[in-house]
């Protein structure tokens, strides 16, 4: 294959259709990640604020490992139902936000067992930052605006204690994952009728 020299117009053309690529891919899953991470991340949350509420162990904590090991299962399980498309640089650039922002949450979390930090602020940090960048790289409004509140979130947990920072974990990431999941879904919907 030749390597054609693109001019201005041609490369940002090519760079919006990349651009629309991911999206139109976002709305035909419907937000499927989104939803599946933010439903189990919320879940499990909830879960380990009533194990943390009524049995005190800081073991309940251990539950927290099984958001990626159900999310993963769950993708890989609704994978076969995907319709194919190209893989686009966009499409390169978000996996590449999240692996890195999941990696870096995975290894905060094993580090929570040794330092003492308020992990649940720094996760909220991460998850907001890379909400946001892949909303601003999609352009989809209701992603960067949720990932913005996500963000902001961050500083909640210092004013709250003990398991309380739990549920404000989960409500925040209902608000960054959930809700634009079910916007992209419906948009997927409205598309396809």
């Amino acid at each position: 294959m030749e390597d054609k020299i693109l001019n201005e117009k041609e490369s940002l053309e090519l760079i919006s259709k990349m651009i629309q690529n991911t999206q139109q891919k976002l709305e035909s899953e419907q937000g499927r990640p989104l939803l599946i991470f933010g439903y189990i991340t919320v879940i499990i949350s909830v879960f380990v604020y009533v194990l943390l509420k009524t049995t005190n162990s800081y073991y309940s904590n251990l539950l927290w490992f099984t958001i990626p090991l159900l999310g993963g299962l769950f993708m890989f399980i609704l994978r076969k139902k995907r319709t194919k498309y190209v893989k686009t640089y966009i499409d390169g650039i978000v996996n590449i936000i999240w692996s890195t922002i999941g990696a870096i949450v995975i290894l905060l979390s094993f580090s929570s067992f040794f330092i003492s930090l308020n992990y649940v602020a720094l996760m909220l940090l991460l998850l907001g930052i890379a909400t946001t960048l892949t909303g601003l790289i999609i352009k989809f409004k209701p992603i960067i605006f949720c990932g913005i509140i996500g963000t902001l979130g961050c500083v909640l947990p210092f004013v709250f204690n003990g398991c309380e920072q739990v549920l404000i974990f989960g409500l925040f990431i209902a608000i960054m994952m959930i809700i634009p999941g079910h916007i992209l879904n419906y948009k997927g919907r409205k598309a396809n009728v």
